[in-house]
């Protein structure tokens, strides 16, 4: 079987719920990385055989075939097809690895993955408050499903709060996790590290044109006493606003191909996917699953944790990656190494593709082989994903 490459990556800078970005349709932002994939490449778009793109909350704006939208909304010929998926976080992280297996498969040669959540235009659970208001059906979980597993609902909130009781950390270590995040965010921020990876999109701000590079969720005056200040989800718990993913505006999208496409085309690629793979587990804890995830990842590829050279691991909330490092062993020091979700955002379907760039582009800089990628997901689902850097 052929090999899979990533000959672009790149992502949207960030935008805060109702901040710079949104004003701008989700087709339209999406559009923008399909566009800068497509100039930064000097491919000619005839040439892509499909567009797979990753979207959570697909209502409204979002909804009747987003990723046929962007096309539409793109400067990309309209005989391109594309098709919307959703694997909850790790929606993108996903159409990579759809789009992976098409090229590797060699029924496919050019494929971009993808990713856009405007969750200022299409809130979260949107899509299930709104049927619930108007009286419509039950909700996703029906009883047989609750019965199962004994609970009301599921609740990834309940999820992050089980992750912090069950591997041992208390609020402290949670708030100083979330204060690093955004001293990360901040000195890649300032010494030009994300500028590679980040499309510019020019958007319309008190009646001027402006043109948005910087994330905009990096609290340049976080502290420990900011972070401690703000209340917990739920009395007596250790899970905050502050030490949990940002509400966030962005897309990402990869260029991936296989080597008949590298060489037809004359493209150079950027990294190659060396493993791929998704597992599940309790729904109910729900974000656990990217620790067995990586085990059972890394005994697949044949690797151990050290020969990983720089990890991104989702920060959701922050309990996930501490309890990932604690359970795997892992080093601190390779981790998010430019920052996380709690800085820079959580775009839902957009963060797999947007993780994935700004983990090749951090191989790259730092002149390192190994990256590994994953990301907890709602019902207990986790992507994980092994590029080698080229």
């Amino acid at each position: 079987m052929t090999q899979a490459y990533i000959v672009q990556a790149l992502r949207t800078a960030g935008g805060r719920r109702n901040g710079i970005l949104s004003g701008i349709h989700p087709a339209d932002l999406g559009a923008a990385v399909l566009n800068a994939l497509v100039e930064k490449s000097a491919i000619d778009p005839q040439i892509i055989d499909d567009v797979i793109v990753g979207c959570v909350t697909q209502a409204g704006e979002q909804s009747f075939a987003l990723a046929r939208n962007m096309i539409l909304a793109s400067n990309l010929p309209d005989s391109i097809p594309g098709v919307t998926i959703d694997r909850q976080c790790g929606s993108s992280q996903q159409a990579l690895h759809f789009a992976a297996q098409a090229v590797m498969s060699g029924t496919q040669d050019v494929v971009i993955a993808a990713g856009v959540e405007s969750m200022s235009r299409v809130p979260m659970f949107s899509n299930l408050e709104l049927h619930k208001k108007a009286g419509i059906g039950t909700g996703p979980f029906s009883q047989r499903i609750k019965d199962r597993y004994g609970v009301k609902t599921f609740s990834q909130f309940t999820g992050a709060q089980m992750m912090a009781d069950k591997y041992g950390f208390n609020r402290e270590q949670l708030d100083q996790f979330a204060l690093e995040s955004h001293l990360k965010a901040i000195k890649a921020t300032e010494a030009g590290v994300f500028d590679d990876e980040i499309v510019p999109v020019a958007v319309e701000k008190d009646g001027q044109q402006l043109i948005h590079t910087k994330d905009e969720g990096i609290r340049y005056n976080a502290s420990l006493q900011s972070i401690a200040a703000v209340e917990p989800l739920q009395e007596g718990g250790a899970i905050t606003a502050a030490n949990a993913s940002q509400i966030c505006d962005g897309a990402a999208g990869l260029l991936v191909v296989n080597e008949k496409a590298l060489q037809q085309y004359g493209l150079t690629p950027l990294a190659r996917v060396h493993h791929l793979s998704v597992t599940a587990g309790d729904p109910v804890i729900m974000l656990e699953e990217p620790i067995s995830g990586t085990q059972a990842a890394l005994k697949k590829a044949g690797m151990a944790i050290d020969d990983i050279d720089l990890y991104e691991v989702n920060e959701a909330f922050a309990s996930v990656p501490l309890a990932w490092l604690q359970s795997l062993g892992a080093d601190p020091q390779k981790l998010n190494i430019h920052g996380g979700a709690i800085a820079l955002g959580h775009p839902l379907g957009a963060s797999g593709a947007k993780l994935m760039a700004t983990l090749i582009h951090a191989l790259r800089r730092n002149n390192k082989r190994w990256g590994l990628q994953t990301m907890c997901e709602g019902g207990g689902i986790a992507n994980m994903t092994i590029v080698e850097r080229l």
